[in-house]
C-alpha cells in the first residue's frame, strides 16, 4: 500500500511540475504581451506627434514581442536608408518599454514591412553566397551589417552543407565572412 501512495505522490508531483511550467510559460507570454502593449502605446503617440497614419499590430513570436506598423503613406521615412531610422526607433521603443517594466526588452519593430522584406533578401544573399563558397572554395566577406542582418545571413549559411560563417570586425563595420566548412 505504501508503494501505491508513493506512486500517487510521484504522479501528483509530476502534474504539479507540468502545471507550474505551463504557468511560467504563460506568465512569460504575458510579459511579452505587456511589452507589446507598452510599445504600441509609445509608437501610437509618436505617430500622432508626426501626424502619420499607420496601423499597429502586436504579436509574440520566438520569445519576443513583435510590433509592426503598416498602412501609412509616410512610413518609409521612418525606415530610413538601409533601416537606420527603424533601428533607432526600435532602440527608443525598447527604452520606453524598459522604463515602464524595469527590465531590458528584446522587442522587434518592423515598419511598412521593411524588416520582413529585408529578411528575405538576406536569406537569399546568405544562401547564394554559401553555395558560391562551396563551389569555389574561396572565402567571401560581405558588407557591414546590423546584428539583425548578420543573424539572418548566418542562419541561411548554416542551412547550406559545406559552408559556414562567422562575424568579424567591430560595430558598425561588423560583417559576415562565409567560408568552406572544414
Amino acid at each position: 500500500m505504501s508503494e501505491t501512495v508513493e506512486a500517487i505522490d510521484t504522479e501528483q508531483d509530476k502534474v504539479a511540475d507540468v502545471v507550474e511550467e505551463q504557468g511560467e510559460k504563460k506568465s512569460g507570454d504575458d510579459v511579452l504581451v505587456q511589452e507589446g502593449d507598452i510599445a504600441g502605446d509609445y509608437l501610437e503617440r509618436l505617430l500622432d506627434l508626426l501626424d502619420y497614419d499607420g496601423d499597429i499590430d502586436l504579436d509574440v513570436e520566438a520569445g519576443r514581442a513583435i510590433v509592426s506598423i503598416d498602412g501609412g503613406e509616410d512610413l518609409e521615412k521612418l525606415v530610413g536608408t538601409r533601416g537606420t531610422v527603424l533601428e533607432a526607433l526600435q532602440e527608443l521603443t525598447r527604452l520606453a518599454v524598459q522604463q515602464e517594466t524595469g527590465t531590458r526588452s528584446r522587442l522587434m519593430l518592423d515598419i511598412a514591412g521593411w524588416r520582413a522584406d529585408r529578411r528575405e533578401e538576406l536569406r537569399e544573399l546568405g544562401k547564394s553566397t554559401a553555395e558560391s563558397v562551396v563551389s569555389s572554395g574561396e572565402r567571401v566577406r560581405l558588407q557591414p551589417m546590423s546584428p539583425f542582418e548578420r543573424k539572418v545571413v548566418h542562419d541561411a549559411v548554416a542551412a547550406v552543407d559545406g559552408a559556414q560563417s562567422e562575424s568579424e570586425g567591430e560595430d558598425p563595420k561588423r560583417r559576415v565572412v562565409v567560408f568552406p566548412a572544414e
